[in-house]
């Protein structure tokens, strides 16, 4: 059984017992969530897709931990201008294991 969730402006295919990195949502480690978009659901009796949602279908949750991504550098330059910007960034993010899909 599998379930395609959104959060955080992304899609995720999800089963159960998967641990997954989202967008930062900015809960406690150890604390549940769960998630209500969920957008298809696959299971023994067949696919179930929503207009947009699967009405009466959740995704739980437990958050493993909090933190941030590797570094990405974005470094900007124009030829023969003597113009150099260098620029880093890690994003925030938030890992998940999923425990139940309810459908």
């Amino acid at each position: 059984m599998y379930a395609v969730i959104e959060t955080g402006g992304k899609q995720y295919r999800v089963q159960e017992g998967d641990v997954i990195s989202v967008e930062k949502l900015g809960l406690i480690e150890g604390e549940k969530t769960s998630f209500d978009k969920v957008l298809m659901v696959s299971g023994e009796t067949g696919v179930k897709a929503g207009n947009p949602f699967v009405e009466g279908a959740s995704v739980a949750a437990t958050v493993l931990e909090e933190g941030r991504g590797k570094k990405i550098i974005v470094y900007k330059y124009k030829a023969k201008k003597a113009y150099h910007k260098k620029n880093g960034h890690r994003q925030y993010f938030t890992k998940l294991k999923i425990d139940s899909i309810n459908a």
